[in-house]
């Protein structure tokens, strides 16, 4: 998705179909992309997984779909379906995909 203005409003409807889980793969579409906040929807096929890393954003992440680890600053979380997670901006995280996984992301820019 190209970026857009905070002024401007985005309408995503039918996500899950455009964005099946695939097995053995991680896949995610960009559904909000401005200056202010990035919504991106990420799928996992079970045992799939990203490996420690950070963002300079604060992030919030709600698991939509099946099971995973998500390990903040080193510390095991098992996420099911509507739990949240806040990371303050440079939060190491890492993600396991449990089961096929669907999960939202949200990035926002503290500074601006």
């Amino acid at each position: 998705m190209k970026k857009t203005e905070t002024t401007d409003s985005v309408v995503v409807l039918g996500l899950n179909d455009q964005l099946p889980v695939v097995t053995e793969s991680t896949t995610s579409r960009v559904v909000v992309n401005n200056p202010l906040m990035r919504v991106v929807v990420f799928t996992f096929g079970a045992g799939q997984m990203l490996t420690e890393h950070t963002s300079p954003r604060a992030v919030v992440v709600t698991l939509l779909e099946g099971e995973m680890q998500f390990d903040v600053a080193g510390e095991p979380n098992i996420m099911k379906p509507g739990d949240v997670i806040y990371l303050a901006p440079d939060e190491s995280h890492a993600v396991v995909a449990l089961t096929d996984c669907r999960m939202q992301l949200v990035m926002v820019d503290t500074e601006a």
